[in-house]
């Protein structure tokens, strides 16, 4: 309640600054678990072009690695985005808008992060299985991901959410 007995809108009882804080403290736990599988799948997948292997590829499975290099590459760059933001933003008062962004740069590396284990699976089971089974099996956990990153989350959050 603020000091004229009203429920804030948020339903905490905290400042708008708190409430950044809080919010950025959120931000940045859920950057660190994405942030440290992304950067240990993009370091192996650094070291892939340098294995024996590799040679062998034909130009389809050598263009979904580069196309799954790049995506880590961006996906690494969004989820450590917030760190760099908040480091040149800091002392700047203007913590609430870093926290928008910060969260807008944690899904889009979300959203990256997607495409790079898409590519990377489709790559693996490629060379791995029969390709007939692959575009079904990539499809299977690419559903799954979107079920537990997005679709489960927004319903959740829909009927959850009350009506203002």
């Amino acid at each position: 309640m603020t000091d004229s007995g009203d429920v804030r809108p948020w339903g905490r009882d905290e400042t708008p600054e708190e409430r950044a804080d809080r919010r950025w403290g959120d931000v940045i736990q859920e950057v660190r678990v994405a942030q440290t599988g992304v950067q240990i799948l993009f370091g192996f997948l650094l070291t892939v072009v340098f294995t024996p292997r590799f040679v062998e590829l034909g130009d389809t499975d050598r263009t979904i690695y580069v196309v799954t290099v790049l995506l880590g590459s961006a996906a690494t760059g969004a989820l450590i985005g917030p760190v760099s933001f908040h480091r040149i933003v800091s002392g700047r008062r203007i913590k609430p808008q870093a926290v928008v962004w910060a969260s807008r740069l944690t899904l889009a590396g979300l959203v990256l992060l997607l495409g790079t284990l898409t590519s990377a699976l489709l790559l693996i089971l490629r060379v791995a299985t029969d390709n007939t089974l692959v575009p079904w099996l990539v499809a299977g956990v690419v559903a799954w991901y979107l079920l537990c990153w997005f679709v489960l989350p927004a319903w959740a959050r829909h009927r959850h959410t009350t009506p203002d």
